[in-house]
C-alpha cells in the first residue's frame, strides 16, 4: 500500500460504493413504470464487512471462515412495503428518500476526500 492510499483511507473505496448506489437507485427511479422491474440497493455494510474481511486469514483449520453473505459488490434486491399488480417492486417515494440519502452520504465521503487531499496538498508545499 503506497502513501496516498494509506492517507486516503477506506473513503476511497467508499466513494465508489456510493457512486454505485447512487446509480442504481438512479435505475430504480428512472424504472418505476417498467412491469417486472425488481428494485436493487446496495448494502454499504456488508460491502465494507467484505472489504475488511478479505485482508483477514485463517491460522488455524479449525477456525471458522469468514463468509460475506450476497453478492461481492453488495447489490440486494429490495422487498417492497406494499406490492404492485405489474410485478414492479419500485416504490417512488421510497427510491427518493434513499436517493437523497445516498446524495447526503457522497458529499460527506466526497468532503472528507478533499480534506485529506488538501492536507497532503499543503504537506508537499511545506505549509
Amino acid at each position: 500500500m503506497n502513501m496516498i492510499d494509506s492517507a486516503l483511507g477506506v473513503h476511497q473505496q467508499a466513494l465508489s460504493v456510493r457512486s454505485r448506489r447512487m446509480e442504481l437507485l438512479g435505475l430504480n427511479i428512472a424504472n418505476s413504470d417498467t412491469p417486472n422491474f425488481k428494485a436493487k440497493d446496495v448494502d454499504f455494510k456488508s460491502v465494507l464487512q467484505a472489504a475488511h474481511s478479505s485482508n483477514l486469514s485463517i491460522t488455524n483449520k479449525g477456525h471458522v471462515p469468514l463468509t460475506a453473505s450476497g453478492s461481492p459488490d453488495g447489490e440486494m434486491y429490495r422487498i417492497p412495503f406494499d406490492t404492485s399488480f405489474d410485478g414492479n417492486t419500485v416504490e417512488m417515494n421510497v427510491e427518493q428518500a434513499k436517493f437523497g440519502q445516498a446524495a447526503a452520504d457522497y458529499q460527506a465521503t466526497l468532503n472528507i476526500l478533499e480534506n485529506r487531499i488538501g492536507g497532503i496538498r499543503k504537506a508537499l508545499r511545506g505549509d
